[in-house]
């Protein structure tokens, strides 16, 4: 089992689409649970407006010290993916998670506001707890050519951190998921979803490929 926080204390970044399109898209190949310890409790309205049965496990609205029991207790999962406060009034939630993770996604915004928090999440959180991380590009405007190549060079060369060499692109079809209910393994393939199918996909292979690839097996009868 490897415990996965969505994690950043900026608001706004698209954590909770993070967490429920990964955890969708992991569940096709792994056994899943999504947790949400938020109190904004984003992560459980978007699972109660989900039509059809979640492809994962769903626990909201939880306290994060279960998460420290989940390896005492053995349950059966490969990933758990925790939604994660993203404000600094609940630090200490957030270090409660961390405390407890394997791994951290940071999802982070191409917006300069959103700059000096995620590096103070990285810096005072992340890093001394030596929980491995990797930011994640997310809402990539891909009319803006320059866009993508000069936030990943910023975070190659200006701040030396770790990223996910997949990203997620701006698509209505996903900033509508919430209010629709739908993941990315509910989305009809066609032109309007196979961006947002095609990014979800790629960052979720690329993060399993990184956590433990020869300690946590595919499902049986799982496939991407």
């Amino acid at each position: 089992m490897r415990i996965i926080a969505i994690a950043n204390q900026k608001g706004g970044v698209g954590k909770t689409t993070v967490t429920m399109q990964l955890g969708a898209a992991l569940s096709r190949r792994y056994r899943v649970l999504v947790v949400d310890v938020d109190r904004q409790r984003s992560t459980v309205w978007w699972a109660e407006n989900v039509r059809e049965r979640l492809p994962f496990d769903f626990s909201g609205d939880q306290n994060p010290r279960v998460l420290a029991r989940l390896r005492e207790l053995r349950v059966e999962y490969d990933f758990v993916l925790v939604d994660t406060p993203g404000n600094l009034e609940d630090t200490p939630v957030l270090e409660t998670v961390l405390d407890a993770a394997d791994y951290a996604v940071v999802p982070l915004t191409p917006e300069p506001l959103a700059v000096e928090p995620t590096m103070r999440t990285i810096t005072r959180l992340i890093e001394p707890r030596h929980v491995p991380y990797a930011v994640l590009l997310n809402r990539i405007d891909g009319r803006i050519r320059s866009q993508l190549p000069v936030w990943q060079s910023l975070l190659d060369t200006t701040w030396g951190v770790p990223r996910f060499d997949a990203y997620l692109r701006q698509f209505k079809s996903q900033s509508d998921a919430p209010v629709l209910g739908q993941l990315v393994t509910t989305l009809r393939d066609n032109r309007r979803t196979a961006g947002v199918i095609s990014d979800v996909t790629r960052v979720g292979y690329e993060m399993s490929a990184q956590v433990a690839p020869a300690q946590v097996q595919p499902a049986v009868g799982g496939r991407w």
